[in-house]
């Protein structure tokens, strides 16, 4: 037999459990946020590609600057969500002393899945206006 002693000094049984939950738990957080950044970026890059094409086509000889946001809108509300559409600005301005076509997009920034407060994430596409 052992002595009672020897039994609660080096009884450590069931410890691997509670390791193992809360390893399981801290991955699964580190996981998720992971996952969370990606698709913040994935939604700004989309963004800004959606913008300069939008400036792209309203940079166009036979177009304006609201066909670009026009073309704009379309493509964000293919690429992600209408939510992520509502505002949308183009202009026609200078740079250098060239003509240049602006879109700016402002949306939402994802915090939870695609929903997030809005206007956060503001990115700019420009394109060289072409000369009727």
């Amino acid at each position: 037999m052992r002595p009672r002693d020897a039994r609660t000094v080096h009884d450590d049984a069931g410890a691997a459990v509670v390791g193992f939950a809360l390893v399981a738990a801290l991955t699964t957080v580190l996981f998720a946020a992971l996952l969370q950044l990606t698709l913040a970026m994935h939604v700004r890059t989309t963004l800004v590609d959606c913008a300069a094409e939008g400036a792209r086509h309203g940079a166009l000889a036979d177009r304006t600057p609201a066909d670009g946001a026009t073309r704009t809108r379309e493509l964000i509300a293919m690429s992600l969500a209408e939510g992520y559409a509502d505002d949308v600005t183009a202009t026609r301005t200078t740079v250098d002393g060239l003509p240049v076509v602006r879109v700016t997009v402002r949306a939402p920034l994802p915090v939870v899945g695609l929903l997030g407060p809005g206007g956060v994430v503001e990115v700019d596409g420009h394109a060289l206006a072409e000369l009727p």
